[in-house]
Parts: structure tokens; sequence; C-alpha cells
């Protein structure tokens, strides 16, 4: 009885052994970026780990690391232009061991360009996983020359438009005035003059805006319905409407539209760091971004990613993107301290006043 009982006893003993080792990725990132097809399939591979996922997007990233010194999370996915400043405003992130990351699948320029916005004292504090573009969506057959930013504000679509307010529209809205935003962070007296035009612009546009979007859903609703024929928007969100309506398609704005990486940075506080590169290598596998692709209807930043997309977001792709189109993207320039809080304050402007 005495030997059955230490039996049971070190067989307790190696299952709580085995629970204590067990640790939690805890990932800050955005909707559809952590499906649960692909965490069940890492889980699987690396039955050590539990993946744990908090959905934010830019602004709360920022915002919660920075409350926290950067803790709380063991990698968060930030924009490609919203760490520099970031990092050197608030310290919130760590340089990344790149030894630890297989890069020889990524896309070169998409690499080469996310290293060259996060260095920093000579660290890379991020490298590239989706990537996209922000403009606009049309109903081709019921607004087929909507092709500026400014077009959202046409009186011939009064109360049938739609837009985010968010930073974009005020980018967006800055280049089809004639402005280059970005040359302008320089000289935050003239990017302040630029957000006022931007500011009058868009409120007086109130009367065009059946209702801002909040997110994909309630875009895609609108845009499926009817209610609205175009918006701003990014273009993942088009893609997957073009599935179900072919005369849904995301139209580059002829300024350029702008264009988006989202990145894989670690926070500074991170306890999980070893978790957190198998995972980034986990997700850049081909086969795993074909599930991703599926999920957020983006391309990831490896060699081949359109190949990778469903047929129907790249059959979507093809009728969005010209090469002109590609060769004209904005890519979004790093944002310089202060510039976020001016865009905040005008944003503010633009919601009381677009709110009576």
């Amino acid at each position: 009885m005495r030997l059955k009982a230490t039996l049971v006893g070190a067989l307790a003993a190696m299952l709580m052994a085995g629970t204590a080792q067990a640790e939690t990725l805890r990932l800050l990132t955005w909707g559809g970026y952590a499906p649960e097809e692909v965490i069940r399939l890492f889980e699987e591979k690396y039955p050590d780990i539990n993946v744990e996922v908090t959905l934010s997007n830019n602004e709360e990233m920022i915002a919660k690391l920075r409350a926290t010194g950067g803790a709380g999370y063991d990698l968060a996915q930030p924009s490609h232009d919203r760490i520099y400043a970031a990092q050197y405003e608030y310290n919130i992130y760590k340089p990344l061991d790149l030894s630890k990351i297989d890069l020889s699948n990524v896309e070169p320029k998409l690499l080469a360009g996310v290293k060259e916005n996060t260095t920093i004292e000579g660290q890379v504090y991020a490298v590239p996983h989706q990537w996209g573009t922000s403009g606009l969506m049309t109903d081709i057959t019921k607004a087929p020359d909507i092709k500026s930013w400014g077009d959202l504000c046409d009186p011939k679509y009064k109360g049938k438009t739609s837009m985010r307010l968010r930073r974009t529209i005020l980018l967006g809205t800055a280049f089809a005035m004639g402005e280059d935003p970005f040359s302008a962070y320089s000289d935050l007296a003239k990017y302040q003059q630029i957000l006022d035009k931007v500011a009058d612009k868009l409120i007086a546009c109130k009367d065009n805006i059946k209702a801002y979007w909040k997110g994909g859903d309630d875009l895609s609703a609108m845009m499926l319905s009817g209610e609205i024929v175009a918006s701003e928007t990014w273009d993942s969100t088009a893609f997957k409407l073009y599935s179900q309506n072919p005369n849904i398609r995301f139209v580059p704005p002829e300024t350029g539209a702008l264009a988006w990486i989202d990145t894989f940075a670690m926070p500074r506080k991170a306890q999980a760091d070893a978790a957190a590169y198998k995972w980034i290598n986990f997700v850049l596998q081909p086969d795993i971004v074909k599930l991703m692709s599926a999920s957020t209807g983006a391309m990831a930043s490896i060699k081949g990613a359109q190949e990778l997309l469903p047929a129907d977001k790249q059959e979507a792709v093809k009728a969005a993107f010209t090469a002109e189109d590609i060769d004209n993207l904005k890519f979004f320039a790093n944002i310089p301290p202060g510039v976020e809080d001016m865009e905040g304050k005008t944003l503010e402007k633009i919601q009381a006043a677009t709110s009576n």
C-alpha cells in the first residue's frame, strides 16, 4: 500500500511539474491575426505553450503598453509607423534578436522598410507580418466615378457614403487637397495648418455620411445592404466583400493608397521571449500564412503572398490594383512626437461638430 501511495504521489508531482512548466504567450494583436485554427496548430506543436489573445488597435496598443511600462504582453503587432516615436517617448519595447527569426522567406523590400523605420541606435525593434492599404471602396454600379478621397463628399452621394474618424481619413483628405502631410511632419506648425483645413473639409462633408464606421463588420453590413455606395476602408474589407458582390471593389485613390505594414514587436517587460520567437516563425510559414490570409484578407510579408490568398481574394486584388497603383503607394511615415496628439484633437473637433 505504501509503494502504491508513493507511486501515485510521484505521478502527481510529475503532472504538477509539467503544468508548472507550461507558459502563456500573451499576444496583443489585431482581429484576425490569431485565428483559432492557427492557435490550435501552434499549441499542438508546442504543447507547453498556451496562447492568450487580446485584440487591439494601434492607439490602444500604445496606451496599454505605456500604462504598464511595456508589461502585460509578450508580443505586440503595431503598424510600422507606430514604433519609433512610441519607443523614443515611452520606452515600451525591447530590441529583437533577429538571429532567432527565420527571415529567409520574408519579402526583402518589406523587411528593409520595416527595419529602416524601426531601427534605434543600431538595434531593430520590429519585423513585418501582414501588410495592406487603406483607400476607397465603391459599388461600381452605383458610384462608378469614385476616384479620390474627396469624392466621398460629392453632393451627388449625400447620405450614401461612410468613413472612419481615425487618422487615415485625415491623411487621405490632406493628399486629396493637394497637401503632403508626411513631408509636413518636420514642421508641426505647417502640419497643424493642414489639419485645420482637413477638419473644415470633413465637417462640411457630414451630410454625405450615412454613418461613421468603427469596425469592418458594420461597414460591411452597410455596403452589402446598399445603405452606402462608397466608403473609406481597408483593402482587406473590400476584398472580403468582393466574393459576395463582385460589384464592390477596392479603389486606390488617385493620389495613392496609404500602405501599412503590421509588425511583430516585443514589449519591454515581456516574459515569454522564446515562445514569442516560436510564434513569429510559426505564422510566417507558407501553410500557416494561407490560413492567416483567409482570416485577415490581407497579404503576409512573405514572398509569393498573393498566391497564398484564397482564390476570391486573389481576384479582388487583381480587380483593384494596376502596376501603376502599386508604384503609387504612400507608405505611412514614422509619426514624430506630438503628431498623434494633434491628430487626436482634430478628430475630436470633427466628432463634436458632426454629432450635432
